[in-house]
């Protein structure tokens, strides 16, 4: 019997990992790469392929995967399939997944419906997809979620709400496939300094763009006070994309991966906030966020209702 603190041989071992065009999974299909790992990366476009392979030398199998597209995810799993054989695969790393931010009373449903569809149906989709190769390989399943998967900001709800899903989620399959032999283990990020910020404000601005004339004038300062507090958070934080990584690889390479691991300290502090504190505190803790420092101009009432989808295409 494998010893509880020791790890798997990662040689030869072949993992998915989705989301690897930039950012966190970019960082973690690169680190698992250079463990041993014979990594095959989700990437959207040939422009982010093309720098995976460069970077590893051809290391790297970069796959065409839009996890929301079901032609895309069965395509990556019937080249995996071929390539990897009656081997089956080792790992599959969840990590696809969008935000776009906004007060609840803004956001269009298009965009509820764009976060829910990429964050959960789609992560259940390659799930549902590569689990014959992960049962042939005695595998198992990383998910990341966040720290929002147990705590709601503000502004972050359709967000949050998608994490809280992935948790849920990712408990009820670990549970499914307990008698498999495949373990489930969920990667939770915090506040880390990544590209995503920059995606996240941008979306966020145009969020309160297409709100204006209804209610974006009630919430405009408040909402940009907090992208802004979010951002710097992220620079403060101390984590970096290498700590996510390392993460992830435990999960794939522990004897007995363990269900959750944090990755921040402001993970760790508001899971403990979550158990511990009454609602009550929790919202007077958030209260600063969302207060207005200045009175909001008088907006008339606008019968018109929240579009259902945007004005122009995002695609």
């Amino acid at each position: 019997m494998i010893g509880a603190g020791r790890r798997i041989d990662a040689r030869g071992r072949a993992v998915v990992v989705t989301g690897a065009s930039s950012g966190l999974g970019r960082e973690a299909a690169l680190h698992l790469n250079r463990t041993g790992f014979r990594v095959f990366a989700g990437v959207r476009d040939r422009a982010a392929a093309d720098d995976l392979a460069a970077a590893t030398a051809g290391r790297i199998t970069p796959l065409r995967l839009d996890v929301t597209r079901a032609d895309e995810v069965r395509q990556a799993v019937d080249e995996v399939t071929r390539q990897v054989g009656t081997d089956g695969l080792w790992g599959l790393v969840n990590n696809a997944g969008i935000s776009l931010p906004g007060p609840l009373e803004c956001v269009t449903l298009e965009q509820v419906r764009r976060q829910l569809d990429t964050n959960v149906v789609g992560q259940i989709a390659v799930i549902q997809g590569f689990l014959p190769l992960l049962r042939a390989g005695h595998g198992r399943i990383v998910n990341v979620t966040s720290g929002l998967g147990r705590v709601a900001l503000p502004y972050l709800g359709v967000y949050a709400a998608a994490q809280f899903a992935k948790e849920a989620v990712s408990d009820s399959l670990r549970r499914e496939l307990w008698p498999f032999g495949i373990a489930v283990s969920v990667v939770q990020p915090g506040a880390i300094q990544t590209p995503i910020w920059d995606k996240v404000a941008h979306a966020g601005s145009e969020t309160m763009a297409g709100a204006a004339g209804r209610a974006g004038d009630l919430y405009d300062e408040p909402f940009s006070r907090f992208l802004t507090r979010l951002a710097a958070q992220a620079r403060r934080s101390g984590t970096t994309p290498a700590d996510f990584a390392r993460a992830v690889t435990r999960a794939l390479t522990a004897a007995r991966p363990k269900t959750r691991y944090p990755v921040g300290r402001d993970v760790r502090l508001g899971s403990l906030a979550a158990r511990l504190l009454p609602d009550a505190l929790l919202d007077r803790n958030f209260a600063p966020l969302v207060r207005a420092r200045r009175k909001p101009s008088s907006v008339p009432v606008d019968p018109t209702p929240v579009p259902l989808a945007p004005t122009n295409s995002e695609d």
